[in-house]
């Protein structure tokens, strides 16, 4: 297993601190979920059918013509290198590792490269993929430039996949819109924005025909039904949709504002999380943790990333523990 954040009964055994003491801000994922409706006994007892209401809803929130509901886009991720013939495969790095675990796993060439180097490298590649914005970097890149990249590989019958996992806060930077494009695939999660991951749920948007193979590949009843009946519910609620995104906003303001103030200014993010390089990454990690605190580390470049912690008394927390850091350190 790939490493991830979220893992924090593993930190609970490994510091022998119990769970309910800790903050854990080791995932991007709003820490504001939205509420559950009331499930009807037939979500539960029924098989789940497509187009109940929910790929409507999706359609309708992320302004795509076409979807495919998945359990996570994790299960997209995994699925969609099978579905060509071994060739070169290009990935903006850092990157979410999964992405070229699995290419990588599924016979393709692996090429890493750099937002600088894509322009160079494009005419050699079958495949580009990124994550915009980026995880864990929070680069952003441009939809004029992701529609001239596009545009690039589809004459040579090539893809551009673009995974926006953390988009919803900013979705004008969205390219979903014009998935309908030949060799354009994007993916997007529910759970990050919502604060819903537990649910399992994501969506691939692309033409018609690769949404078929993909769909045929995962086989089907992939989205439960009480997850179906959630989403829609979700979707629907335009009012908290705003409210949210603010929410976020304000939240990673005042984040990037605590890790400042002790010398620590993010070398990036988004409204979901924030981004630090520095060489003692892993020191940082491991004072935090033994201070009940969980961050996600990084080796390559060392680097911590910071999700929003969710009331004053968290901010206040860490707050706290990163200036009794900043303290030692000096």
């Amino acid at each position: 297993m790939l490493e991830h954040g979220g893992r924090l009964l593993r930190a609970v055994r490994q510091y022998g601190i119990a769970r309910e003491q800790w903050l854990d801000l080791s995932s991007g994922i709003a820490p504001w979920p939205y509420p559950i409706p009331p499930i009807p006994v037939d979500a539960w007892a029924r098989l789940p059918e497509v187009e109940d209401g929910l790929e409507a809803a999706a359609r309708a929130y992320y302004g795509a013509s076409q979807l495919l509901a998945v359990a996570g886009s994790q299960a997209a991720i995994q699925a969609l290198p099978l579905l060509r013939p071994s060739g070169r495969v290009g990935v903006l790095a850092p990157c979410y590792a999964e992405h070229p675990h699995a290419w990588r796993r599924a016979g393709h060439t692996l090429v890493e490269l750099d937002a600088s180097s894509v322009e160079s490298t494009l005419d050699s590649l079958d495949v580009l993929v990124l994550v915009n914005p980026n995880n864990p970097t929070g680069q952003r890149i441009s939809r004029e430039r992701l529609l001239a990249w596009h545009a690039r590989l589809a004459r040579r019958g090539g893809w551009l996949l673009v995974d926006e996992a953390f988009m919803d806060n900013t979705p004008a930077f969205s390219v979903v819109d014009c998935a309908e494009r030949e060799g354009l695939i994007v993916l997007r999660s529910f759970g990050k924005f919502f604060g819903l991951a537990g649910v399992r749920l994501g969506f691939v948007a692309a033409e018609p025909v690769l949404l078929a193979l993909l769909a045929d590949r995962l086989g089907p009843w992939t989205v439960s039904g009480p997850t179906r009946v959630l989403a829609q519910t979700s979707y629907a609620d335009h009012a908290a949709h705003q409210a949210q995104i603010a929410r976020c906003a304000a939240a990673s303001q005042r984040l990037a504002a605590v890790l400042e103030g002790v010398g620590l200014a993010p070398s990036g993010g988004c409204d979901l999380f924030q981004y630090v390089r520095c060489e003692q990454a892993a020191q940082l990690h491991e004072f935090l943790a033994r201070r009940g605190i969980l961050v996600r580390l990084f080796d390559q470049p060392p680097a911590v990333r910071l999700g929003l912690p969710a009331t004053a008394a968290d901010e206040q927390r860490l707050a706290l523990a990163l200036a009794d850091y900043h303290k030692e350190m000096a």
